[in-house]
């Protein structure tokens, strides 16, 4: 999420009636728009090869993989109001039926797993506001899943019956790691496919 696209508040309708007209994505938090930035080729290439992974393993199952052209709303939204969000996950994964928030069916509701990619510019909201407002409206969610760009490391975020989520990570470019809520096995040397890590610090790197 970068700078906002403007600065007059804006309420859900005028965002959605903008953002279906527009070429290219934006997303809205309370009032704000903001035009997703561009993406770096490491980026690009984790999130072409996760979406391969999971639509492979998720053949045949109730569930299905979405595009990060999909639209999630997190919040309660009434006409005229101004709070809320409106993102564009790396990816996405729906279980059963979809609901939408509106007669377009471009705007998601009811997720089971989000992914986001993370850059340098995003990542703290990624991992702040964003997940808050994830785990605050999405009762359907199920598995929050962070992918570093800058290193081999993935993130979960498995909610559980008592309402607490369970964070667990892997690092290792030779490990698996499952996501309960679809039954699927992530192999980091598949998500990290073609990618050239530059030298620098893995927090999850044990010190020498």
């Amino acid at each position: 999420m970068g700078l906002p696209q403007t600065n007059p508040i804006l309420n859900v309708d005028d965002y959605l009636a903008f953002e279906r007209e527009e070429e290219h994505r934006h997303e809205y938090f309370d009032g704000l728009i903001y035009a997703m930035a561009g993406e770096s080729l490491e980026h690009s290439t984790i999130s072409a090869n996760l979406i391969g992974i999971l639509h492979g393993q998720l053949r045949g199952k109730p569930c299905r993989t979405l595009s990060p052209n999909m639209k999630v709303l997190s919040g309660h939204t009434m006409r005229g109001q101004t709070r809320g969000l409106f993102s564009y996950p790396d990816a996405t994964v729906v279980c059963g039926e979809p609901t939408f928030h509106d007669e377009r069916r471009d705007v998601l509701t009811n997720p089971a797993l989000i992914v986001e990619v993370l850059s340098p510019g995003t990542e703290l909201f990624d991992r702040g506001e964003k997940f808050q407002r994830y785990r605050q409206y999405l009762d359907s969610l199920q598995d929050f899943l962070l992918v570093s760009s800058l290193y081999p490391l993935v993130e979960l975020y498995q909610r559980q019956a008592n309402g607490f989520w369970l964070y667990s990570a892997m690092a290792e470019l030779d490990g698996r790691l499952y996501l309960p809520s679809i039954d699927c096995q992530l192999p980091l040397i598949e998500l990290y496919e073609r990618i050239e890590f530059q030298p620098q610090p893995n927090p999850f790197e044990p010190a020498d």
